[in-house]
């Protein structure tokens, strides 16, 4: 009988644990925006090199007015990508990957923990 509690005990510790993936911390995520900063801002209206990253969560690519994107951009923009934590997180990751020939000279963020909590602090700037 102990046998049968303590296997089921495990198994559910298992499957909680599992299922158990840290959330993002919009926090963090603000501390990681600092990298972003030398071209970006989360303020609206406000451009840098980079376009304003405020409203980018769920935001269609390339579709703030007067902000000169690449030719590349333009192109992924009118392929339809929109701007999904999916869709940001491999970009954030691996820009080159996503818009090979982009201007976005960073070369990424390896760290999914943080990619995640940067999306989480972007999600917020609306």
């Amino acid at each position: 009988m102990n046998k049968h509690i303590l296997g089921a005990a495990l198994i559910a510790g298992i499957a909680m644990g599992a299922g158990a993936a840290q959330a993002a911390d919009a926090t963090a995520g603000k501390d990681v925006f600092k990298q972003c900063m030398a071209c970006h801002t989360a303020e609206q209206g406000k451009n840098k090199v980079g376009p304003s990253l405020f409203g980018v969560v769920g935001r269609p690519a390339a579709s703030i007015d007067g902000f000169k994107y690449s030719k590349p951009m333009q192109e992924k923009a009118a392929g339809g990508l929109v701007w999904t934590p999916d869709n940001l997180k491999a970009y954030i990751t691996a820009p080159k990957e996503v818009v090979p020939g982009g201007t976005m000279a960073f070369a990424g963020i390896k760290d999914a923990g943080k990619v995640d909590d940067l999306i989480a602090f972007l999600g917020e700037q609306k």
